[in-house]
């Protein structure tokens, strides 16, 4: 059950994680540190992760994927959020912090339908969007399903006087605490008592054993209806309504717990430290600080593992489900490791999963997590074709539509990775097979695909490659020809670059295959700086918009599909439209 996945959290909770499957939720997400969160997390050259800088990209500036991801929101079911983003959008406008509770909008619907009905959703946010994230919150769960909000003192004291800040120092971070229903799982936790109550209320030590006690009463109400009255007798030579029967008054006695302090005062019970509980667990958490220096990572955001052990024990048993989507350096997963939790970690770099997997092998010696990879940018990609050669012919097959060839099964495969079909134009089904490269490639292998499409007769061969293919291996490509159906001819022999795939510049040609701008980037001037949270978006002067295209539309899920429009012809497109004016 213990896994890590790398990728887009929204895209892995839509397709790898159940309805009604996680016991508890807690998540941290990154907000308003682009700059600065993950800063670990960089390549071999120091460069930040591409699919990392998209993401913060995306999430933090009002753009076309703010707007469209808004529109998604409006159509999905769930009308009170609709009603509720519609309403926030109208009072912030379309700027930063609009983008940033977008993005949070959509990952919320999907964490409360993986939530089982007793579960609990734990979120950890900067107090600047803490307000703001509740009333989204209250839209998804309910607003009766809100159960507290945490203020956690991170630090005692920061100095910003000498900054020339006119306002009060921040010391806390604000975590919101919800339910799935009103029959939700919780554990009572006490802290220690303060030396200053122990001091007041724990005056008297025992001779002998050293053990400190308070007195408390044994008194209690008569009771106006003899048969709720509590009993009334003379005890020590006082009379008194008791908490306890006289039998059981009687056995307090011997054992030394009943002290009476001098001939005819009331009898009191001696109440011993060691044997209480402590406070209750209450909503003002002063007693964990920042993480310590040994088990400092060098995370900016990285949270004490205390604090993480808390939440889970309130909230959740041995052998539930665990879910941290935003797992950064994994201490919620480390903390549900050494609770005996079973966990599923998701974060959008490679690098945050490689240091998560370090960080539990070092904790749990002999433990080798599952690591799922979704990459979204070459640097993951090259990461999952030198872990996993089979997990990353199965995620290169999906780029492409295809399905894993023979099930997944691991070995001999006869030079086929994957396999999709389409039907022709006389309603015949024609496959399309699939070889996936993560190495080096070279002119013998584009000419063994050839080999196999005519020896499975089929119709069509995608050479899916990590590396750039050569300009003899783009020619030997040429030599299948084309397959025609109507006045249309696409190659025989596609080669296709997981660059292209990624960046949206290429995909497969085939039959069937209609243009989606499912994904718009957008690139912003250099040296340009961030604009203010609630700033109004500018127009669109000195921007380059980038429409790019999704390989494969996401109906299944929902998402409402954008208006087709015109779109960039990859290199494939080209060589098949010019082999068709010249035929």
């Amino acid at each position: 059950m213990n896994q890590l996945f790398i990728g887009d959290n929204l895209d892995i909770l839509r397709q790898h994680i159940a309805d009604e499957s996680v016991d508890l939720i807690y998540l941290d997400p990154p907000f308003n540190s682009s700059a600065t969160y993950n800063r670990l997390f960089k390549g071999p050259t120091g460069e930040a992760s591409q699919a990392q800088f998209r993401a913060f990209e995306d999430t933090w500036h009002w753009g076309p994927q703010a707007a469209r991801e808004f529109e998604e929101l409006i159509h999905q079911p769930n009308t009170d959020v609709a009603e509720m983003m519609r309403a926030l959008r109208k009072f912030l406008g379309d700027n930063d912090m609009m983008a940033y509770l977008i993005m949070m909008a959509g990952r919320l619907l999907e964490l409360h339908r993986v939530l089982k009905p007793s579960g609990s959703l734990w979120l950890h946010c900067d107090p600047t969007a803490s307000h703001y994230i509740k009333v989204v919150l209250d839209g998804v769960f309910g607003k009766t399903n809100y159960r507290s909000e945490i203020s956690w003192r991170r630090q005692s004291a920061h100095n910003d006087a000498k900054q020339g800040r006119k306002q009060p120092g921040n010391v806390r971070d604000t975590i919101l605490f919800y339910t799935r229903s009103d029959d939700w799982t919780w554990n009572w936790l006490y802290t220690p008592y303060s030396q200053e109550y122990v001091a007041d209320f724990y005056r008297h030590v025992e001779p002998g054993t050293g053990r400190r006690y308070r007195l408390s009463d044994l008194t209690a109400p008569g009771g106006a209806a003899p048969e709720k009255r509590n009993p009334r007798y003379e005890f020590l030579g006082v009379t008194r309504y008791w908490r306890y029967t006289e039998e059981n008054m009687e056995k307090l006695r011997r054992e030394g717990r009943i002290i009476q302090t001098a001939p005819g005062r009331v009898p009191a019970y001696k109440r011993y430290l060691d044997e209480m509980p402590g406070v209750a667990l209450q909503n003002d958490w002063g007693d964990i600080r920042a993480v310590a220096k040994g088990e400092a990572l060098g995370y900016q955001t990285q949270k004490p593992l205390a604090l993480l052990e808390r939440i889970i024990r309130a909230s959740s048993n041995e052998g539930d489900l665990i879910l941290d989507p935003f797992c950064g350096c994994g201490t919620g997963i480390e903390a549900a490791s050494k609770l005996k939790r079973n966990w599923i970690g998701i974060d959008i770099t490679s690098l945050a999963i490689d240091l998560v997997s370090d960080r539990l092998k070092r904790a749990f010696p002999g433990h080798v997590p599952q690591v799922h990879y979704i990459p979204k940018d070459m640097d993951a990609a090259r990461a999952l074709a030198a872990r996993d050669k089979y997990e990353f012919q199965y995620w290169a097959c999906s780029l492409v539509g295809a399905q894993p060839y023979q099930q997944k099964k691991k070995g001999a495969d006869g030079g086929i990775d994957g396999i999709k079909y389409f039907v022709d134009d006389s309603k015949d089904w024609k496959s399309i097979l699939v070889s996936v490269k993560g190495g080096a490639v070279s002119v013998p292998m584009v000419r063994d695909l050839r080999g196999v499409i005519e020896r499975e007769n089929a119709t069509i061969g995608l050479f899916v490659t990590l590396n750039e293919p050569t300009k003899p291996m783009e020619t030997e490509a040429l030599k299948a020809g084309f397959y025609s159906i109507g006045s249309s001819r696409y190659p025989r022999i596609q080669v296709i670059t997981i660059k292209e795939l990624l960046d949206g510049t290429g995909r497969a040609l085939h039959p069937g295959v209609a243009f989606d701008p499912a994904r718009i980037s957008r690139t912003r001037p250099s040296g340009a700086e961030q604009r203010e949270l609630f700033t109004e978006a500018p127009g669109r002067v000195g921007e380059v918009v980038e429409l790019l295209h999704a390989a494969e539309p996401r109906a299944e899920f929902g998402v409402r599909k954008p208006a087709r429009r015109a779109m960039p012809k990859s290199a494939n497109q080209r060589s098949a439209k010019k082999v068709r004016r010249t035929a």
